[in-house]
């Protein structure tokens, strides 16, 4: 098959998205597919050739609205005559919005199925765009449920996320497909050299966290809750890995306590850096609730660390109270966080821990195999679309234009009917 990805996010920027579409794609690769990414460009990025046949970069606005985010400019030509080039299947598209656009656009006039993952909880983002986050939230709700009803089949990374796109009216069939983890590759790593590259020393107790550092992670909370633990623990570190606008809130948290010395912010890292980076941790600490799958919690499993997390969506699908860390209610106050966090390890004591149990409790997220349930999806999707009378792409032009002109039709349709959906909503939806 030959799949084509848009993607607002992309990497060298870190995040689920990023990483979900970059796994996904050199998976299915390997498997013998072609796969073609239509990316914005992003700051800092070192060209390589070798992606000059497999990634499509757009010129952007970097570092959008304070954001560490790229939004592409809108170039159409770039994109429409490297698809005549390529000749997809299939597109994928991983976002609602800008490149999702041009990803319903490469689609429908050519009569190709369009896959969408719904990645994000969009409305726990608005901040980025608008003050007014409350009518912006419902907006972004009702946008990204018209987009998904536009497209052949929609992806789910988790049950939970499932569950609200069926709630909130997606009529599309949705399929629950994680984004998978290399287990093996990070079932082994060498914390003690990491730990010695941070400073810290190695009969510490290590909470750590991997990820962007961005307000929605809800990363004040879990500044305090760790630095109640580490209060009580005279010995304890707190190890912060990745980067990001809330990076020094979290400083300023731990340095009121008078606890900056025991902080070891250990930036971005990637690759055999951070899989060491998981292994220099005792416990993982988690309490975002934006999410839609949680991938770092899967990577600190499959490490053999146990996880502290507050419920969520994606979050509640991986970490198993009892089992592989502990599972706390979405309200628990910073000190209920720590509690657990003490409690954990004094059942637990790293010296005694059992990393296997730990790594075994994730091994339905084996990205090969998520992979290929993806590359099954996709098989569905063009049979369905086989068995369906479609627009014919070898039809007069004046027929593909029409056909064009329906496609706009449709996104202009899908973004009045939000409009009016969300001023005529009484309350923000659940």
């Amino acid at each position: 098959m030959k799949i084509c990805m848009f993607t607002n996010t992309y990497r060298p920027h870190v995040g689920g998205v990023a990483n979900s579409v970059a796994t996904f794609a050199a998976d299915l690769r390997r498997m013998g597919h072609r796969v073609l990414v239509v990316a914005p460009e992003f700051a800092g990025e070192v060209p390589d050739k070798s992606d000059a046949e497999e990634v499509i970069r757009l010129p952007a606005i970097q570092n959008f609205n304070g954001s560490d985010f790229s939004v592409r400019m809108p170039i159409p030509f770039l994109i429409a005559d490297r698809m005549e080039r390529f000749q997809p299947d299939l597109i994928h598209s991983h976002h609602p919005y800008l490149l999702g656009d041009s990803a319903l656009r490469a689609a429908k006039p050519r009569g190709l199925p369009l896959v969408f993952t719904h990645h994000t909880l969009y409305e726990r983002y608005t901040h980025y765009v608008s003050s007014d986050s409350a009518t912006l939230g419902r907006f972004v709700i009702h946008l990204s449920t018209e987009y998904a009803n536009l497209c052949s089949r929609v992806v789910a990374p988790s049950e939970s996320i499932a569950d609200l796109l069926t709630a909130r009216g997606v009529r599309r069939p949705v399929d629950v497909i994680p984004t998978g983890v290399d287990l093996p590759f990070f079932a082994r790593g060498d914390g003690r050299g990491f730990r010695e590259a941070q400073g810290i020393p190695q009969e510490a107790v290590v909470i750590g966290h991997v990820g962007r550092l961005a307000p929605e992670k809800n990363l004040a909370y879990l500044a305090h809750a760790v630095a109640a633990f580490l209060r009580a623990e005279e010995k304890a570190y707190f190890l912060v890995i990745g980067a990001g606008p809330s990076e020094a809130e979290i400083i300023a948290v731990l340095d009121r306590e008078g606890l900056k010395a025991r902080l070891a912010m250990a930036g971005r890292q990637s690759g055999k850096a951070l899989r060491d980076g998981y292994h220099a941790m005792d416990v993982f600490a988690f309490a975002s609730q934006s999410e839609t799958q949680g991938l770092v919690l899967t990577e600190a499993l499959a490490a053999g660390v146990p996880v502290v997390a507050l419920d969520g969506g994606g979050v509640r699908e991986v970490v198993r109270d009892g089992v592989n860390g502990r599972l706390l209610p979405a309200d628990t106050p910073a000190q209920g966080f720590a509690r657990a966090l003490q409690g954990w390890l004094s059942a637990h004591p790293p010296a005694t821990g059992d990393p296997a149990a730990i790594r075994s409790s994730v091994a339905g997220f084996d990205r090969r195999a998520c992979a290929r349930r993806m590359a099954d999806l996709y098989a569905a999707a063009l049979e369905d679309r086989r068995n369906q009378e479609g627009p014919d792409t070898d039809a007069e032009p004046l027929n593909l234009i029409l056909q064009r002109i329906r496609t706009e039709w449709d996104l202009v349709e899908s973004k009045l009917s939000a409009a009016i959906q969300t001023f005529s909503d009484s309350e923000t939806p659940e």
